[in-house]
């Protein structure tokens, strides 16, 4: 190879010392190795790197160049050492953790910075899915944990796999006060619902059967991508459906969404994580030790 590592740390330590003498010292090796080295680096790129004219190495715009690349060379070789050595001591490359559009990806972003503080050297990935696609997620093996799984689908799971209550969800049924259901009689039974149209979050699954939550046979329905944008549509009167009181109760209290009492109502939603009991590495371990604290949990659902 025209261009090797030691050569690259010669460069880059004898621009920061100001002299090969004090970059052989720095990285305890006689001066005349590195000049080896550097003379060795020009005849193979056929270029100046060093200007010698003066008591102090200065770098050509050539060596300027090779160094200010080079550096870059030098940090990814550093990172990969140790990415290596932490992988060798059981911790993964990389955890992917699916999140159900329910749970607030922000909401993990504490747990995942107490994860960072420890330097472990895993990449966590973080994305969402909706209903079904996040097992699917996790079946599939595109995820490694799956937060914010819900019981109607934990029959497609397959062996292998392992689920635990992250918690309740409290649902409440609101609707815009332009909405023709804000002032229907109480309680509102499913006939009088069934005639307007819903606000569902698609699911996002690609080969697992789709599931949907809280929808009337026959019932119109206008799909939206996250639970973000159903409250925004219902807020918008384009429809109704049940929201979870955390994302809900700040538009009820401004007025801008209207609670409705049903006959036949689906107070709560059972949550659960689940996650590839195959997985043994130390970054799946310390996040499933953290997900059964109940502190946690409730951060999610909060």
């Amino acid at each position: 190879m025209l261009l090797d590592l030691d050569a690259l740390q010669a460069l880059d330590a004898i621009d920061r010392k100001g002299s090969f003498a004090r970059a052989a010292e720095e990285l305890g090796r006689v001066p005349s190795a590195l000049t080896y080295l550097i003379r060795k680096l020009e005849d193979n790129l056929d270029v100046l790197l060093f200007d010698r004219r003066g008591h102090r190495a200065k770098l050509t715009p050539a060596g300027q160049e090779l160094l200010s690349e080079g550096r870059h060379l030098l940090f990814a070789a550093s990172e990969l050492q140790r990415r290596v050595r932490r992988v060798g001591d059981g911790w993964e490359v990389e955890l992917r953790i699916a999140l159900d559009t329910i749970i607030r990806v922000d909401a993990l972003f504490g747990l995942v910075a107490e994860f960072y503080a420890q330097d472990p050297g895993t990449r966590i990935r973080l994305f969402s899915e909706v209903l079904s696609g996040t097992w699917e997620a996790l079946v599939a093996g595109r995820a490694d944990i799956a937060i914010g799984t819900f019981s109607t689908t934990s029959g497609a799971m397959a062996s292998g796999f392992q689920s635990l209550p992250l918690g309740e969800l409290e649902l409440v049924f609101a609707v815009a006060p332009s909405h023709p259901l804000a002032t229907a009689p109480e309680p509102v039974t499913p006939d009088v619902v069934r005639r307007h149209r819903a606000i569902a979050v698609g699911d996002s699954a690609r080969q697992m059967p789709g599931v949907t939550i809280g929808l009337l046979g026959g019932q119109d329905v206008m799909t939206v991508p996250s639970m973000r944008d159903k409250v925004a549509a219902q807020v918008a009167g384009l429809g109704c459906g049940n929201l979870p009181v955390r994302d809900a109760l700040p538009h009820i209290e401004a007025g801008r969404l209207v609670p409705r009492l049903l006959a036949e109502s689906r107070a709560v939603g059972t949550m659960y994580y689940s996650w590839n009991t195959g997985g043994r590495g130390k970054a799946m371990r310390w996040f499933l030790e953290r997900l059964a604290r109940p502190e946690v949990r409730r951060t999610l659902l909060s």
